[in-house]
């Protein structure tokens, strides 16, 4: 069976070789007065001659590969060619790394090596520039067509953590790629406190102040701050600011998404904000199957065809008697029943005398008088059921809530400035500069000896070895004295 088969494959390999030669030569009979056809039938007969001789195949292929580098040779540049501008010398001070040309070569382009850092600050500001500009276009593909101004809400007040809080907000709204008007309002007036903080970011800012200070319950705050938010929509009613109005609070975390879910609202919208609580108790957040699992989430809540059919809100029951009075109190700090932050509006809803203005929105004053019972936006609206879930139907958890205050008997340097200088608490084992100071020039020394010795007290203790001297002193003097007085006695 092994020899029928080889026997089988020998005469299959001479047929092939058999119809190649035939396709050789009708194909040279086309072409015979073609020089390279010529060449190859010469080669391919030479080809045959060293096949009988070797004893094996030796193929016209080899022929090709041999001459192939020469023939492709040219098109093979280096990585610093390749890389350096035409008909541009290169700088003359180019690292000796990135001037010699690559080893690396793919295909027939070569890699050009750098080492890292780039050595060329242009070419690296140049690279920043491009990458800008394809970021810009996709934001113009892809993005917002017709983008609109961000209007954020921030109410505020001078306290310890305020400079932490309003600094964290500040970055935040500076990375926002559209328009932005930051509306700050201040409890009890405008304080130099926040306006040096505001006018570090850079941004458009409208800071005003509210006179009512702000109280030190829990309660009230919250109350207090829906005030100053209507206060802020007053100014974007007067100002006429036309825009997507932000509730962006000095606690909270935000997400960059949150600006461009928010650029997608019509008139009113809902995003689910996640409660980021801690307790002391840490068996209060456990919960049977029966009874369900935490959500620590307020947000909207959506159907099967992502309509809005409800709100989810944070369950507080579990805390009751248990959470926080004060602001200083160290129980957990429970937030309202929907927050102000989870919700973005259209700033035509707050204007006065707009043709395009629905009917079931409320008039601003109309709740002049109910200010103390605003608890949310919700109650702008006479209908509720006209708010527009956000990102992704309320899926997405866009920002974080997080209320962290200091006690009132926390010692911290005033405007975060530490004057005079810190404590020593802990001793540097080594130091940079050395042990012994630095010799003086001579003159320096002798008047720097002379000054100790003017400034040096008179006083000497007394030692018993200078006591021995003085009575040996003394004692010599005695006997040079009776020495004296024989002598004299004597003459």
């Amino acid at each position: 069976m092994k020899l029928s088969a080889l026997q089988q494959s020998y005469l299959t390999r001479r047929a092939n070789s058999f119809r190649g030669s035939a396709q050789l030569d009708s194909s040279a009979d086309g072409a015979v007065k073609s020089p390279a056809a010529i060449f190859w039938l010469v080669i391919h007969g030479l080809c045959c001659l060293i096949s009988l001789v070797l004893g094996f195949r030796f193929s016209r292929l080899v022929f090709f590969f041999l001459f192939s580098t020469s023939l492709y040779t040219a098109p093979f540049r280096g990585g610093a060619d390749i890389a350096a501008p035409l008909n541009v010398p290169p700088a003359a001070n180019r690292t000796a790394a990135v001037s010699t040309a690559s080893r690396v070569v793919v295909g027939r382009h070569g890699i050009r090596i750098r080492p890292w850092p780039h050595p060329d600050p242009v070419e690296v500001m140049k690279a920043h520039r491009i990458i800008e500009r394809v970021q810009r276009e996709q934001r113009s593909l892809f993005g917002v067509k017709n983008p609109r101004t961000v209007i954020a809400v921030t109410p505020t007040y001078v306290r310890t953590f305020q400079t932490l809080h309003l600094t964290g907000v500040m970055h935040t709204l500076m990375l926002v790629p559209y328009d932005l008007v930051w509306i700050v309002v201040e409890a009890g007036g405008v304080t130099n406190e926040t306006a040096s903080i505001i006018a570090k970011s850079g941004l458009r800012t409208i800071h005003v102040g509210f006179s009512p200070r702000m109280p030190n319950s829990w309660d009230a705050r919250h109350k207090l701050e829906s005030r100053m938010r209507l206060h802020a929509l007053r100014v974007v009613r007067k100002e006429k600011l036309d825009g997507v109005v932000v509730f962006a609070d000095d606690s909270n975390m935000h997400s960059m998404e949150l600006f461009d879910e928010a650029q997608n609202v019509k008139w009113i919208g809902a995003v689910s904000v996640g409660i980021l609580l801690h307790s002391d108790d840490s068996s209060s957040m456990v919960q049977t199957e029966e009874e369900g699992a935490v959500m620590p989430v307020q947000g909207p809540a959506c159907n099967a065809t992502d309509k809005l059919v409800g709100w989810h809100t944070f369950n507080s029951l579990r805390y009751t008697g248990r959470s926080a009075v004060y602001i200083d109190d160290k129980a957990p700090v429970l937030p309202t029943k929907l927050e102000w932050s989870g919700f973005v509006l259209n700033s035509r809803l707050v204007w006065k005398d707009v043709d395009d203005k629905p009917e079931w929105v409320k008039d601003l004053d109309e709740l002049d008088g109910a200010d103390e019972g605003i608890e949310s936006p919700l109650s702008l609206l006479k209908s509720t059921s006209v708010v527009e879930p956000l990102g992704n139907c309320g899926r997405q958890v866009l920002l974080w809530w997080l209320r962290v205050e200091a006690r009132t008997d926390s010692k911290f340097p005033f405007q975060w400035i530490i004057d005079p200088p810190l404590d020593i608490t802990i001793p540097s084992k080594r130091t940079p500069w050395p042990d012994t100071p630095p010799e003086l020039p001579s003159n320096e020394k002798v008047l720097i000896g002379s000054q100790e010795q003017t400034n040096k007290p008179s006083t000497r203790t007394k030692t018993p070895r200078s006591r021995r001297s003085r009575s040996k002193r003394k004692h010599d003097s005695k006997v040079i004295g009776v020495q004296v007085s024989t002598h004299s006695e004597e003459n």
